[in-house]
């Protein structure tokens, strides 16, 4: 699953290349990746200009000028590619980037005025586009739930508010709450918990405001480290321009780094699990208090 920064570096792409184009047509080969009425396509997005490209959480929003916004989720194997004045490709990695398009994993077309082109790839069929009134999309109910977005405004204090709701679990499994914070995934909760020297099993009840204030900085430390290289994840998620985020080499202190020396102190990284997921971090650096 894409993680915030990686969400974001497909957003900045899109954004880049197509607000201000109008849709000409849009062409479903796989009616499931983009479930909407095709009346609703001729009236809402056929023939729309595209206003804007945002994100909420793990989520891109592809704002139209109709007053309808295309909501899409790119899951685990999703993937943007676009073809006009210059050839572009951001999500799963694989041989789409570099094809010709349509191929088998091209459920989704849009086509533009202008003769350019949006394919949305997925091998898994596990993304989707949807359509909403722009004015509701902060109402679907899973975009409603969501926490603050770590890297919008000043999130410290609903951030404070919403963790400790949450006093008697683990503070890494507080942090992957998406209603708590939004966009942290599993890689950013190891990294900003090492950052904070928190270990990922603490409570949060045994944690201080100011504790939480210093993991909430180092959050947005690590995401935004991430975001400038492009992203993280080496498995699945590519940066905007087509070449592999590359933070996990260039940043990354204990994530899928067991075995070898913490950065800070020399001591072996391990691995444990915490909030059911595979959790690296330092134990002279990160102690249980």
């Amino acid at each position: 699953m894409p993680e915030l920064p990686e969400v974001e570096t497909v957003r900045r792409g899109l954004e880049r290349l197509v607000v201000g184009r109008q849709v000409m047509q849009v062409e479903r080969l796989n009616p499931g990746s983009m479930p909407v009425e095709q009346s609703d396509l001729e009236q809402f997005v056929i023939g729309a200009t595209i206003t804007s490209v945002h994100r909420r959480a793990k989520v891109l929003i592809i704002d139209l000028s109709t007053g309808f916004s295309i909501v899409c989720h790119l899951k685990m194997t999703g993937q943007m590619v676009y073809r006009g004045d210059e050839n572009w490709g951001a999500g799963h990695p694989n041989d789409s980037f570099l094809g010709n398009l349509p191929d088998r994993s091209t459920r989704v077309i849009i086509k533009f005025l202008d003769g350019s082109q949006l394919f949305f790839n997925d091998q898994r069929k596990f993304g989707w586009l949807k359509l909403y009134e722009t004015t509701a999309v902060k109402d679907i109910p899973f975009i409603a739930k969501l926490g603050p977005e770590p890297l919008q405004g000043d999130p410290s204090a609903e951030f404070l508010g919403r963790i400790r709701r949450h006093k008697s679990v683990s503070i890494k499994a507080a942090i992957l709450d998406q209603s708590v914070i939004a966009g942290v995934g599993n890689i950013y909760a190891d990294e900003s918990l090492w950052q904070s020297k928190i270990h990922p099993a603490t409570k949060v009840c045994d944690l201080n405001d100011d504790q939480i204030d210093d993991l909430l900085k180092s959050i947005q430390k690590v995401m935004t480290e991430s975001i400038e290289a492009g992203g993280s994840t080496a498995r699945n998620y590519i940066q905007a321009d087509g070449r592999r985020g590359d933070y996990l080499q260039k940043f990354a202190n204990v994530y899928n780094r067991t075995g070898l020396p913490c950065a800070r102190c020399g001591t072996e990284i391990s691995k444990t699990r915490v909030a059911g997921r595979g959790t690296h971090y330092c134990a002279h650096c990160q102690v249980i208090k």
